[in-house]
């Protein structure tokens, strides 16, 4: 009697050590389910997100079969995804860039990441679709079994970016053809300066090229360049012109003339500081120039590139009170005053330039 009772208080202790462990097995599971949930609702979230943004969820096998696409397909490319799956890339792919879709899935497949690859693309009218993709590898049991990511479709974006530029190099021709007129004026005035300014400002952008300088400050450089001596229409012809030499009260005059330039130019709605280029290309590093005796890094960059090609190019040619001395002289005086009165970084490129570089005046 007393055995039976005890295995009966055995049975039921161990039923409801087993009750319990279901029970806690079905709250892992709903747990398991919940989170499930969850997580399906922010991928579902997610999706759409990159829907509404004119873009797309990808996936491509090995060999560039479209094994995914969500429902953005249809606002970039005019496919409903159905259309599209099992097809291989080439579908919305243009021949001419059909190679670089190939190397970008190449990369994906040997573990790398694509970032902004920007590629056109064909919609379903046969139209161009300027798509930028970021992808990735799909790595299942340690193999790489194809590439996944996002593509935005950014035609309108790099439209605007081109009407831009086509504006910029209107603005820069207008510009061009503006300094061409003044530089002109001050030519026909000073004839031994014919074709100083033009040969300037060529030596000038190729230093500045040749330093790694922006674009935008090569243009600027350039347009400085073409008419930097423009404050030389406010000095007497007679004194531009004096064989003689010039007194000091007489060259006084003449170095008015990168400020009187600067009063031209200050007004002109320009992007670049093309005024103040112009009103430093005199200064010196060691704060003997002027007309405001700046020095060092006081003086912009644009302005110590000119001040080596104003120079080079004014004892290379004939003056009306000397003849020409030639090249090899002026590289001798910029490489002697070498981070004295020129910027080292600025002479050290110009020199490379004739040395190395087989730069010559045109």
């Amino acid at each position: 009697m007393t055995i039976t009772k005890t295995k009966t208080k055995t049975d039921s202790k161990a039923l409801t050590e087993r009750v319990a462990q279901l029970e806690d097995e079905n709250a892992h599971f709903r747990q398991e389910k919940d989170d499930l949930k969850r997580i399906e609702e922010r991928l579902r979230t997610l999706l759409n997100l990159v829907d509404n943004a004119h873009s797309m969820v990808f996936q491509l096998s090995t060999n560039g079969v479209i094994e995914f696409v969500s429902p953005g397909v249809k606002k970039i490319y005019g496919y409903e995804p159905d259309e599209l799956i099992g097809k291989l890339i080439e579908k919305i792919t243009p021949l001419s860039e059909l190679p670089k879709v190939v190397k970008a899935l190449k990369r994906a497949l040997s573990g790398e990441t694509i970032l902004n690859l920007e590629i056109g693309q064909l919609d379903s009218n046969g139209g161009i679709v300027i798509a930028e993709i970021n992808g990735a590898p799909v790595i299942r049991d340690d193999k790489v079994i194809g590439m996944q990511g996002i593509i935005r479709d950014i035609t309108t974006r790099k439209k605007a970016e081109e009407a831009a530029r086509d504006s910029t190099l209107k603005l820069i021709k207008a510009m061009e053809d503006t300094m061409q007129a003044m530089a002109m004026i001050v030519e026909m005035r000073d004839p031994y300066t014919a074709g100083h300014q033009r040969r300037v400002a060529q030596l000038a952008v190729a230093i500045a090229q040749e330093m790694g300088c922006t674009p935008d400050q090569v243009t600027g450089l350039r347009l400085a360049g073409l008419i930097h001596d423009i404050g030389k229409v406010r000095v007497p012809a007679e004194i531009l012109t004096n064989p003689d030499g010039l007194s000091d009260a007489e060259m006084a005059i003449i170095k008015m003339h990168p400020r009187l330039g600067y009063d031209v130019l200050k007004t002109l709605d320009s992007p670049w500081p093309i005024a103040e280029i112009v009103n430093q290309h005199h200064e010196r590093i060691d704060g003997s120039g002027y007309p405001r005796g700046l020095a060092g890094k006081d003086i912009i960059l644009e302005a110590r590139v000119l001040a080596v090609a104003d120079v080079v190019e004014a004892i290379t040619y004939q003056r009306p009170y000397r003849r020409a001395l030639g090249i090899d002289k002026a590289l001798e005086e910029i490489s002697k005053h070498k981070n004295i009165l020129y910027d080292a970084a600025v002479v050290d490129a110009c020199l490379k330039l004739f040395t190395e570089r087989g730069f010559r005046f045109q």
